[in-house]
């Protein structure tokens, strides 16, 4: 961990890094991290679909993630809006773990509204990304994370997704 700033890095050689992380097609040579890195290691699924989700995307994510944690499984998603959040906050409810992969550093809360959500998982879960720690969201990051997503989880589902969308990309890369 580094002492001046709260987040711990993980190169691709450490013995840290995760193994499943390490198969995918271009893993990224260094992590970032905040909070419980164990969870890297975790059986997991990714949770993601669109940021403008109806009401019933909303809940079926919740359950989702809510499902997931009864069953000590960690949700990994990217904390954006809509699907995403509604998926951590399901398995924070329900006092499971959870892993944001995010498209900016981990000192950067994005999307901002999501503040409270942030520091819930730097606390109870994991903030992960391949990027330093203060770099801004640029619109080329969120789908170069959505590799990292897969590649840290064991199956991704898909809820409410638009075509071309960061969640039918993450889905892509998954079964490949």
């Amino acid at each position: 961990m580094n002492k001046k700033e709260n987040f711990r890095i993980i190169k691709k050689e450490d013995k840290a890094y995760p193994k499943l992380l390490g198969t995918i097609t271009n893993p990224p040579e260094i992590l970032y991290c905040i909070g419980d890195t164990s969870l890297l290691e975790s059986r997991s699924l990714a949770v993601v679909g669109s940021r403008k989700c109806s009401e019933y995307g909303k809940t079926t994510a919740m359950r989702i993630g809510e499902a997931a944690a009864h069953n000590n499984i960690t949700v990994v998603s990217g904390m954006a809006k809509g699907i995403d959040s509604f998926a951590h906050l399901g398995a924070l409810k329900a006092g499971g773990k959870t892993i944001a992969v995010l498209g900016c550093g981990v000192n950067i809360c994005y999307p901002k509204e999501n503040r409270k959500l942030y520091e819930q998982i730097a606390s109870e879960g994991l903030l992960v990304s391949e990027l330093p720690p203060d770099a801004e969201p640029r619109p080329y990051t969120f789908p170069q994370r959505n590799r990292i997503i897969s590649g840290v989880s064991e199956a991704v589902a898909v809820v409410e997704a638009g075509t071309g969308s960061g969640a039918l990309i993450t889905a892509e890369i998954a079964a490949t």
